[in-house]
């Protein structure tokens, strides 16, 4: 297609300017945003003028700013570019999404999508219309690009290291995953400032509908991969929960920089403690196998980092990716055999995929454990969160390029995994 123009509309987090970190082969330097004119806007903007100004391979993007009370409108009339990108202010994505694709734009867009339940026929209209008008919608599924999830997919499919996948049951099951986050941490090298409505589970999402979007995704990326998941048929809820992760006025400045709670929190807040409600669990079955999830938010990490773990369940082996303190913070990827009997021929199987792999990722190793081995992993490979956007600008900007090479399956599973992160949260609550 012709030179890409990107128009980022409403950027509310820092996600919006991590797509542009980079500059990317036909997209043209001058960019456009249009926002309401406030901290939002002045955040996006200080970061795109960081990496325009860093001392390593800066960024040249020019930047037209559109701050106006009436900036959806403008967006939707003057249409300078024909990409949008949306990342922040939850509770409108859908809203951005339909007025981009109404207005013949691309989108690439940040999860979630949608946060309530009700909003899944919305969702699947404007896929729709997409889909008729020749446009594609994008999700930013990051956690793809991670080299611990490549790899697990990669060794869940292989019959001789994984074998079947066991479909478990209510308390041992088939695959389980856990994400920990925290609220104070550093981006770009710089503390994140996060703006109040953050803190509003209506306009940011739960625990689950925010950043539980990747664990859905991934469950189903990893097991089924490249299979379209018929919502109606292949996915079934088994039971949810949410609890809060309550904050101190000095917790809520430090993060924020905000003197006090906001008014339109005051509901949450009882002796001084504002009651954030961002952990969730879930329970369901995909295609027969038991999935669990939990999705837990802290303030600050006590000397260390996010954590991710993440375990799928095979006849001969459990693969799974590891990310604490044992791992120094950093994913690992384990394959631990189903017993002692599995553990000979699972470790020849194992040695022959890594073998296979030496091509595409030479370096890669296996390092037998007591109880486990571990694929040892360069750190070329290694990227980090904060590059995977890049990664998945470059895929979207090929599927622009040729449309035929977008997978059939992405449209149905993006309505599979809001299905469970939607109405996983309405079970909890």
């Amino acid at each position: 297609m012709d030179d890409i123009r990107l128009v980022t509309l409403d950027p509310g987090h820092f996600h919006a300017a991590l797509v542009q970190k980079e500059m990317y082969t036909g997209v043209a330097r001058r960019t456009h945003v249009y926002a309401p004119f406030g901290p939002d806007l002045l955040a996006h903007l200080q970061r795109l003028n960081g990496f325009n100004t860093r001392a390593v391979d800066p960024t040249h993007w020019e930047v037209e700013v559109h701050g106006s009370d009436d900036y959806l409108d403008r967006f939707q009339r003057e249409r300078p570019g024909n990409v949008a990108v949306l990342s922040g202010r939850n509770r409108r994505k859908l809203d951005y999404l339909e007025a981009a694709v109404a207005a013949g734009l691309h989108v690439l867009a940040d999860k979630p999508w949608v946060l309530r339940d009700a909003d899944l026929p919305r969702l699947r209209a404007v896929l729709e219309l997409a889909e008729r008008n020749r446009l594609i919608a994008y999700d930013i599924m990051t956690e793809r690009y991670e080299i611990t999830s490549i790899f697990q997919r990669e060794l869940v499919r292989d019959r001789e290291v994984f074998g079947k996948a066991v479909p478990g049951d209510e308390k041992a099951p088939g695959v389980f995953m856990e994400s920990v986050h925290y609220l104070r941490k550093q981006v770009a090298g710089s503390p994140l400032r996060r703006p109040p409505w953050f803190f509003d589970i209506h306009e940011e999402g739960e625990g689950l509908s925010d950043v539980g979007t990747h664990l859905v995704d991934l469950v189903m990326w990893i097991l089924y991969p490249d299979q379209a998941i018929d919502v109606e048929r292949d996915v079934e809820l088994l039971a949810a929960r949410r609890w809060a992760t309550e904050l101190t006025r000095a917790q809520f400045r430090e993060v924020t920089g905000e003197t006090d709670f906001p008014a339109f929190l005051a509901d949450r807040v009882d002796h001084g403690r504002l009651a954030y409600y961002c952990n969730n669990f879930v329970a369901y079955q995909l295609r027969g196998v038991h999935v669990q999830l939990n999705v837990l938010w802290d303030y600050e990490a006590a000397g260390g980092s996010d954590t991710h773990l993440a375990g799928f369940r095979g006849s001969r082996a459990s693969i799974e990716v590891r990310q604490g303190a044992a791992e120094q913070f950093r994913p690992e990827l384990y394959v631990v055999p189903a017993d002692s009997a599995q553990r000979a021929v699972v470790c020849d199987a194992l040695q022959r995929r890594v073998a296979d792999w030496q091509q595409r990722w030479p370096g890669v190793a296996v390092e037998e454990l007591a109880d486990r081995f571990a694929v040892r992993i360069p750190d070329r490979y290694r990227v980090g969160h904060e590059a995977h956007f890049a990664e998945v600008t470059r895929q979207f900007l090929h599927y622009l390029n040729q449309q035929q090479s977008l997978p059939s399956w992405e449209k149905p599973n993006m309505v599979a995994k809001y299905h469970v992160t939607t109405r996983g949260v309405a079970l909890a609550q």
